[in-house]
Formats: C-alpha cells, sequence, structure tokens
C-alpha cells in the first residue's frame, strides 16, 4: 500500500481517461468535491482530454448555474450521463435535452443503491421503485432523449409481481469529498453536514479496479484518527487532494456552521408565522394530516411551509422530519442548504436512508406537484426543454404509507385573497395543471390506487383524493363555486360525489388548534366499535401518553364516542408497547378509573408484558377499578362475551 497519497488535484485528474465511467458525490453543494470538479473542467479546456466520459450522479452536485458538474457541460469531455436529479445542473441538462449526449434520469435512490450493488459485483438493483412511471421500459425506461437508445432498466416478473431490474455498470473513478485525511487516505467527515454515497462509492470503484480521489479540508498525522470515525478506510482511497477553502465550502450558501455537522446543538429561532396567502393555505390543509408521533418527508417548495405552519401550531416538537440525503430528525434545511438538518437525531449513508423510504418507513410524505391528471398521475420530472429529473420523488411517493401532493390549482400569476374567513381568486393562474395527460409520469395514480395508498391533492381552493377510477373532488374552499372556479379551470371532469367545505379554520388568521385537532383524530383512529355486541375496542399499542394534553385528548375521545352509544359499553383495550411518563402515571389513571365508574359495564385489557399487566393491575385496584387484565385478546375477548352471556340469561 502506498503510505502517502496526498497529491495535487492536477496530479490525481491526470489519472482519469477517455471513456471512464466517473461518479460524483453531492447533493447541491453539500459532498461536492467542487476542487476536482473545476480540475477536470482545466484539464479539458487545455488538454481535450479526457473524452467521452459517463458521469454518474444520485443528486445533482450543483449550484442551478456555474458550479458543480455545470463545468463538465462540454461536448467531448461527457458522452454519457445517468442522474437522479438535473434541475440544479441546468447546462449538463441542456446536452441531455438538446440530444447532444446520451443522458438517463433514474430515481435518485435507486442510483444510491446501484453504487452499494456495483461494490458487491451484484448483476443490478431488483426494485419495485419505478413501476408505472417513465422509468418503466414500457414508457421511457429513463431514457431522456433520442440519442439515448442501450435499455438499462428492465421488467421482470417473481412469483407473479412485477419488479424493476436496474442493470449495474462498473466506476472506473470516484470523485469524493471529505473532511480530514491522513497519508494512508483514511478519511472522516466529521465537519460534513451529509455521508451521502461516499463510502458505496469508493467500494464500487475500489472493486473495479478503478481510482478514488478524495477532496478534504484538513491533513492529519498517520495514526491520529479515531478508527469509529473513519467513513472511507484508506484501503480504499488512491488520491487525496487537500482543497483550498474557497472550493470547500460546507454547502453552496454556507461557508461552515457548526449546527449542520452536528458538532453543536443551536437553538431554533422561532419560526415567523406566514402571510395568509395561497402558500399558507395549501400548507394548513397538508398539516391536518400529519400524524402525531410519526416520520415524514416534506419535499421542496411548497410543501416546506408545511413546517412553518407546524411550528406555529406547536405540532413540529411532535413530528420527526427527515431527508432524502441522511438526515433523521431536527429541522431540514432550504434552499442551497438543502440536505443539511439542524439539531438532527442521527445521520445516515443516504443509501440507507432509501433502504427506509423504500420499505415502506415514511408515515407521511407531503411532495410538490406540477401537473395533474384525471387518473392521478403527476409530473415533477419533465417540461419540454425543461429538464428537472425525478430526484428522490419516485421512491418517496412511491412507498409512504400517506401521500399529500402540494401545489396552486393554477400557475403562472395567479393572485388570491381571503376576506372574512372566504376565499377569492382575484387573478387566475395562465397555465393549466390539472390536464388531460401529463407529458411524464413521475407518479404513477393507477399504481397507487391499486395497492390502496392514501393520496391526497392539496390546493388553495379544493382538494382531490385518489380513488381506483381516478381524481375525486372531496372539498371546496368556503367562497369557491365547484363549476366555475374549479371545473372551469381543469381538462377534465373529475368524479364528484359530497363535497365537503374545507376546515373554516384554513381560512381564518389565527392558529387553528391543530394539537388538539390532530391528537383526537389520529385516538379516534385507535377505536372501533361493535354497535351490535355493543363492545368498544381501543387499540393503544404503542401508543405513548407524554404529556396532560395527551391525557385530556384520551378523556374527550372517550366521552365523545360513549355518548354517542347512547348506553354503558364493554371495553376491551390492547396495551402491547404503551408508554407513559412517570410523573403522568397518576392522573392518567385517576382518569381511567373514573371513565370506567361513569361509561362501561366491563373493562378488559390486555398486554404480553407481564410488568405491564402488574402495573395496570395495581394503578387500577388501588383506585377501586375493576382489573381484569389479559394476556391476549382472544382471553380478553372470551371474558367480555362470557360476562355478556351471563348478563343476558340473568
Amino acid at each position: 500500500m502506498i503510505r502517502d497519497k496526498i497529491v495535487t488535484a492536477d496530479e490525481a485528474i491526470a489519472l482519469i481517461r477517455d471513456g471512464d465511467v466517473v461518479s460524483c458525490s453531492g447533493f447541491v453543494g453539500i459532498g461536492t468535491p467542487e476542487e476536482l470538479i473545476a480540475s477536470l473542467e482545466r484539464r479539458f479546456i487545455e488538454t481535450e482530454g479526457p473524452r467521452d466520459l459517463t458521469l454518474v450522479f444520485a443528486a445533482a452536485p450543483g449550484d442551478g448555474k456555474e458550479r458543480g458538474l455545470n463545468r463538465l457541460a462540454r461536448e467531448g469531455l461527457v458522452q454519457r450521463a445517468i442522474g437522479g436529479h438535473w434541475s440544479l445542473v441546468p447546462k449538463l441538462g441542456k446536452l441531455a435535452t438538446d440530444n447532444r449526449i446520451q443522458a438517463y434520469n433514474l430515481p435518485l435512490g435507486t442510483i444510491s443503491h446501484l453504487y452499494r450493488d456495483s461494490a458487491a459485483h451484484r448483476a443490478g438493483t431488483l426494485t419495485k421503485v419505478g413501476l408505472g412511471t417513465f422509468v418503466d421500459p414500457r414508457q421511457s425506461g429513463g431514457k431522456i432523449n433520442a440519442r439515448t437508445t442501450q435499455d438499462i432498466v428492465r421488467v421482470m416478473e417473481i412469483d407473479g409481481e412485477e419488479w424493476l431490474f436496474y442493470k449495474a455498470f462498473p466506476i472506473n473513478v470516484a470523485l469524493i469529498r471529505g473532511t480530514t485525511a491522513d497519508a494512508e487516505g483514511n478519511i472522516t467527515m466529521e465537519r460534513e453536514a451529509l455521508m451521502l454515497d461516499a463510502q458505496a462509492a469508493a467500494m464500487a470503484a475500489r472493486n473495479a479496479n478503478g481510482l478514488v480521489i478524495v477532496q478534504v479540508e484538513r491533513i492529519a498525522s498517520s495514526g491520529s484518527l479515531d478508527a469509529r470515525s473513519v467513513v472511507i478506510p484508506g484501503v480504499l482511497v488512491d488520491c487525496v487532494v487537500l482543497a483550498p477553502p474557497s472550493a470547500h465550502k460546507q454547502t453552496y450558501a454556507t461557508d461552515y456552521n457548526a449546527a449542520y455537522s452536528g458538532e453543536i446543538r443551536v437553538p431554533v429561532n422561532k419560526i415567523p408565522a406566514l402571510a395568509l396567502d395561497e402558500r399558507k393555505l395549501i400548507a394548513r390543509r397538508c398539516a391536518f394530516e400529519l400524524p402525531l408521533g410519526g416520520v415524514i418527508n416534506l419535499g421542496i417548495g411548497m410543501p416546506e411551509a408545511v413546517a412553518a405552519v407546524a411550528a406555529e401550531e406547536r405540532v413540529l416538537d411532535h413530528l420527526t422530519l427527515t431527508a432524502e440525503a441522511g438526515v433523521i430528525g431536527g429541522m431540514p434545511q432550504g434552499g442551497l442548504d438543502f440536505g443539511a438538518g439542524i439539531n438532527t437525531q442521527a445521520l445516515l449513508h443516504q443509501n440507507q436512508q432509501f433502504d427506509f423510504y423504500d420499505g415502506g418507513g415514511l408515515d407521511l410524505a407531503c411532495l410538490g406537484m406540477a401537473e395533474i391528471d384525471r387518473m392521478g398521475n403527476v409530473n415533477v420530472s419533465r417540461f419540454g426543454s425543461r429538464l428537472a429529473g425525478a430526484g428522490g420523488f419516485i421512491n418517496i411517493s412511491q412507498n409512504a404509507r400517506r401521500l399529500v401532493f402540494a401545489g396552486t390549482f393554477t400557475a403562472g400569476g395567479i393572485v388570491t385573497a381571503v376576506e372574512d374567513g372566504q376565499m377569492r381568486i382575484v387573478t387566475e393562474g395562465r397555465t393549466r395543471k390539472f390536464v388531460e395527460a401529463v407529458e411524464q409520469v413521475t407518479f404513477s395514480g393507477p399504481l397507487a390506487a391499486a395497492k390502496g395508498q392514501t393520496v391526497y391533492y392539496v390546493t388553495e381552493r379544493c382538494v382531490f383524493r385518489l380513488r381506483p377510477e381516478g381524481l375525486q373532488l372531496i372539498e371546496v374552499a368556503p367562497g369557491i363555486e365547484i363549476e366555475h372556479d374549479v371545473l372551469a379551470h381543469m381538462a377534465f371532469r373529475p368524479l364528484i360525489g359530497d363535497v365537503a367545505v374545507m376546515d373554516p379554520r384554513i381560512y381564518r388568521p389565527k392558529p387553528m388548534g391543530l394539537a388538539a385537532v390532530l391528537q383526537d383524530l389520529q385516538l379516534t383512529d385507535r377505536l372501533s366499535y361493535d354497535e351490535e355486541r355493543n363492545i368498544l375496542f381501543a387499540n393503544f399499542e404503542g401508543m405513548a401518553i407524554r404529556a396532560e394534553s395527551d391525557i385530556q385528548c384520551v378523556r374527550r375521545v372517550f366521552e365523545g364516542m360513549c355518548a354517542r352509544a347512547g348506553r354503558r359499553v364493554a371495553l376491551i383495550v390492547n396495551y402491547d408497547g404503551f408508554r407513559i411518563e412517570e410523573s403522568l402515571a397518576d392522573e392518567y389513571f385517576e382518569m381511567v378509573a373514573s371513565l370506567q365508574r361513569e361509561y362501561y359495564s366491563t373493562t378488559t385489557r390486555y398486554t404480553t408484558s407481564a410488568f405491564m399487566r402488574m402495573k395496570l393491575g395495581d394503578a387500577l385496584s388501588s383506585r377501586q377499578a375493576a382489573a381484569h387484565i389479559f394476556e391476549t385478546h382472544a382471553e380478553a375477548s372470551e371474558f367480555i362475551c362470557t360476562r355478556a352471556h351471563f348478563a343476558g340469561a340473568a
């Protein structure tokens, strides 16, 4: 092993050969090896080489103007590009849409997984991500232009189910960024905002007998790096390049923020309340779908306002926000800081984050929408010569348990007003967004409907829900006329049944009291009442009582349910995985005993936890409340039914 791997950028880049497949890390400006990219650009200008490279990138390493991979948008230098997100590399995107290079747009998460699968010498990545979208080979297979003819995605059937197989390819060169290196090439990333796929890409290049070049901002002495902090071991690295500070900013907008790297936690400044415009109206309606205690992804643009509404309504602390680049918890950032987070709970490798996303880890995703058609298909990726790319949209939208699309009803100059709680369209947008057929399918409505995914489409004036037959209009804003303000500006007529009025609190300036609303809605979802047998079942599995407001919510919802029943009910409660703050236990069990005395004829509870059975028994017995506690649902139900039988016989 070469002991001293520290070289100049030009010396490292000189090793790249014509025709190489070059992967480049970067999420906007985070992790983007600007010094290496600039050196490659400079070499091509001066020597006209290397030529005919294939560029591979998951998230666009660029600023939407000149930096990042925009530097490499030169004919002759690039022959082919395979990317997930394209909107921040418009110069490279123009080469693609002008048919001057071969180009593919694949889901960001799938490219991330391809790095890992290439490293393991697997044939490719097998996934359902992309089915029914433009990535599906029965549509375009991810090809961006006519010049691109090779199929790299194919449909496979396994046990009667369709999958997409993305063919792996060798990585000849990996351009990566870290923080600190030693002479042996061990790389740490303590000042980086993200780890991205640096490790997987390095492994892929190393196992293809390729070249791994890492840009860093500082050099440490040999043997001084903590082994647990090393993200890329030196055995994977060929060259280390020390970059000047100007080429190693933490993001394109920020030289360095210690909160982005997790070095410190910072007080979160109060997020200013949004003006009551269409952006806030949409975000407010979306916020009614937030799952308290849930894991959420908020897309860029309109969905970012949902976080501001959640903060104003004091529910932000009850949510776990995530970003596809690897951030878990905290507050994801926007603009050219997008991808970073402050006060994060954890930071994953990007491919691991997409393992979590693809497996259904998101309770809710709120994403933007540009074009929507009658079947609920959404396009956010391609508009004529403008190439945005799918990014992580396909992975996220296809696999989130609950999905909300957010956007104005029309685009281009829309002006709205809210007067006395009534919505008014002052100036209609120039462009329809609800079209007969989307230009490109980034989200498949029929596929989502077939698997029973809950999907809403929220605008400032109305809400649609996805049904198997297509879009159904389910809500309109107060003051909005369906024919004049909605249907007249759509290229198709949606399904229309009983149309409700959107919650009037959305259109009032004061806070909506969302925390109590969401608590009640989500607790109600845990209850079911069998009127014929007069049995109320409460599923408290995994539920947590963290505040007095949680106790008040339980009382309020149970009192309402029992009042509607109009008689005493038999109650069965599942306490598996139930958690309660010790300081709240007395108040909670006093409330439970009070409800039991007033509303229940018979009560049973069950949990597989022996400790919880003991705790419940002690708490209820000490309050003179009957404590019929069992291990299984079957035992609890049998007790209830036996009691009912003897009561009937008597």
